[in-house]
């Protein structure tokens, strides 16, 4: 399991002083940015270098309870599944021991330039196997 950090910021939150619902997912994509860059895989070397991206195919969201200006989250990213072309992992966001927010995310691998899947490249399937 991967952790990232994350404080809430004003510009996080919305009219009722709580994060913003669609601000969640962009604290997951930080994460999951940071999960890959752990592993060793830079997504702008992907794109360049090997030709692929990852695209989130689905997202599952459950708001469990709201997060607040200054607060400090952990973004947590586990993978649950590898697939030839396909990730799926669990993603939740807690304060402290509180989990306010669980997801899961299917990543899709496809072509930089054609955005058609295709196979996600041997090196990136044999680093992310050890995490299974």
């Amino acid at each position: 399991m991967f952790h990232w950090p994350v404080r809430v910021y004003w510009e996080d939150t919305d009219a009722g002083g709580v994060v913003y619902y669609a601000n969640y997912l962009k604290f997951m994509e930080r994460a999951r940015s940071e999960w890959l860059r752990a592993a060793g895989f830079e997504q702008d070397v992907l794109r360049d270098e090997a030709g692929v991206v990852f695209v989130v195919r689905r997202v599952e969201v459950d708001y469990l309870s709201p997060a607040r200006f200054n607060d400090r989250l952990d973004v947590s990213v586990t993978l649950l599944e590898l697939g030839r072309a396909s990730l799926v992992l669990t993603q939740s966001l807690s304060r402290g021991d509180a989990r306010l927010v669980a997801a899961q995310v299917t990543l899709a691998c496809v072509d930089a330039t054609r955005f058609k899947p295709v196979k996600i490249p041997a090196p990136i399937l044999q680093a992310l196997a050890q995490e299974t």
